[in-house]
């Protein structure tokens, strides 16, 4: 008896072990399923731009009835030259080539491919062929490894007075948001949306890495869970807690990369994943990917001062997304921060348009020392603004999402850079931003009574100007102070943690170079100007 017990024993571990195995066998060999799909042996991956489109019919449409609908309230125009497709007679003569195409895009004007030397110098003597750039980018997920709780995301809420939302009835309901992510395993039986699948907002998922799979759900890398948490961030709740605001909206998902372990990543998989999400009427899109350094041939890489809003095909998209399609694209800014040799935003989080979300600490309202920082060549801010997470921007960006959907929801006729602005000048820093954190910590009451009446601004600001390099600020009514040392408007030299002594705050220049010093007193803010 007590042999056949062990012998059962036994065979239940090598069922179990073989299982596990199994397991991890698909796994691995759904990753290189899906690398198939973007390399082939002996050619490298290009961007091939046109010089133009060709004949097109003016009076087709080529997006939905609802993404025209949403030009129609937001004043733009119906027809737009970036919704015709690619030219066909240009495809026929890539493929005539034998050149392996990937994706079109009709905002771009291009296709990726997978091209051999033989066919770039083919196309580089093609008098359509308007450029011709290669893709060698590594794909960062802008997460630190592990997720927020409930409780770190309440506190990302009451940092930003969320309640103000839930007391005026916002929950996003009917605005569509698109999520742009590395995988969404499990998903749907996620209990934290189990609300989102049984009121049948999941609308729509496609899979950009392998198109023919129809399984947005499945695990196809150990990173497939990151979009899962994104999305609860946005939408999710467990009866009255809840990890995000946007908990009745609706969800378009997109897969577009397999994970940072893997080798090769694809910015056209994003692009033309947003490309989709505007055909169907989208009108937020949260990403929480970034690109910056390659892995293949480093004289590919991105470098850097390539971090210009202009430099990647990805941040173009992201502009004409904001700018012709009217979508408000909301991005993690990365969490480079503390590596010496980046430390600034990865693209798209440069993109003039969009709004890049960077980390702050809890209480302090300091920058969390893993957030990116915004490059000081720049002539515009980023990050745009910021709010707490000790888990990566990846969970910073999707709170601002929620928020941006209740505020849509409030007014649907809020174009997307009014939108932009209200957030913006709803920051707890609003005007003194730096490239720390942007304008700091978007409070959902202010915003709310920005859009009620918008000619109110919030009183919360002063200004000094101090004869000497030392000043004293008297009355303070906090123990600590934050400060935001600056080389001109928006470049931080150092963030400082000041104490109050019996209610004076002696602030003193660190350096001669330090132009401005931005004091947050926690119920306001002063801009000291040094002479």
């Amino acid at each position: 008896m007590k042999k056949n017990i062990v012998n059962f024993i036994i065979l239940s571990l090598l069922i179990l072990s073989n299982a596990c195995l199994l397991n991890a066998q698909e796994i691995e060999l759904n990753a290189v399923n899906d690398k198939k799909n973007e390399i082939s042996n002996g050619k490298n991956k290009y961007w091939v731009v046109f010089r133009d489109k060709g004949w097109f019919d003016p009076n087709k449409q080529y997006v939905s009835d609802q993404t025209i609908a949403n030009r129609v309230l937001l004043g733009l125009p119906r027809f737009q030259m970036s919704d015709v497709p690619v030219n066909a007679l240009y495809i026929r003569k890539l493929q005539a080539q034998n050149i392996e195409l990937q994706h079109q895009s009709r905002w771009l004007n291009a296709v990726t491919a997978n091209i051999s030397e033989e066919q770039y110098q083919w196309l580089s003597s093609q008098s359509f062929v308007k450029e011709i750039t290669p893709i060698s980018t590594k794909l960062v997920i802008a997460s630190n490894g592990t997720f927020p709780t409930q409780k770190q995301f309440a506190n990302a809420l009451q940092q930003m007075n969320a309640k103000s939302l839930l007391k005026d009835g916002l929950t996003a309901k009917g605005i569509k948001i698109g999520i742009v992510d590395v995988g969404f395993d499990g998903a749907n039986e996620l209990g934290a949306l189990r609300h989102v699948f049984k009121k049948k907002q999941f609308k729509e998922g496609r899979d950009f890495v392998n198109p023919k799979s129809k399984r947005i759900f499945r695990r196809h890398t150990s990173d497939d869970y990151h979009g899962t948490q994104v999305w609860k961030a946005v939408a999710g709740k467990v009866g009255q807690k809840r990890f995000g605001m946007a908990t009745e909206a609706e969800f378009y998902l997109a897969r577009t990369d397999h994970g940072v372990k893997e080798a090769r990543t694809e910015e056209d998989n994003w692009i033309a994943a947003v490309e989709w999400m505007d055909s169907v009427g989208v009108r937020i899109v949260n990403t929480s990917l970034g690109y910056s350094t390659g892995f293949t041939d480093s004289r590919e890489d991105y470098k850097p001062k390539e971090m210009d809003g202009k430099t990647s095909k990805i941040s173009r998209a992201v502009d004409i997304a904001v700018k012709q399609k009217g979508l408000v694209i909301i991005v993690a800014a990365g969490n480079e921060g503390d590596i010496r040799s980046w430390r600034i935003v990865s693209t798209p989080g440069d993109a003039r348009e969009a709004i890049s979300v960077g980390a702050t600490n809890l209480k302090m309202r300091t920058k969390a020392s893993y957030s990116s920082i915004g490059p000081d060549f720049l002539p515009y801010l980023k990050p745009n603004v910021s709010c707490f997470s000790s888990n990566g921007t990846s969970f910073s960006a999707p709170v601002i999402s929620g928020l941006a959907a209740c505020l849509l929801q409030k007014k649907p006729s809020l174009k997307n850079t009014e939108l932009r602005d209200i957030i913006e000048k709803s920051a707890h820093l609003y005007p003194y931003g730096n490239n720390f954190i942007g304008y700091g910590i978007p409070q959902a009451d202010v915003a709310l009574k920005m859009i009620e009446d918008n000619t109110w601004q919030p009183k919360r600001t002063a200004t000094y100007s101090p004869k000497s390099n030392t000043w004293v600020l008297r009355g303070v009514k906090v123990k600590k102070v934050v400060a935001f040392h600056k080389r001109g408007k928006f470049w931080v030299y150092k963030q400082a943690r000041l104490k109050v002594r019996d209610g004076d705050l002696v602030l003193k220049r660190p350096k001669n170079s330090v132009t401005h010093t931005t004091l947050d007193l926690g119920d306001k803010v002063i801009e000291v100007h040094w002479k």
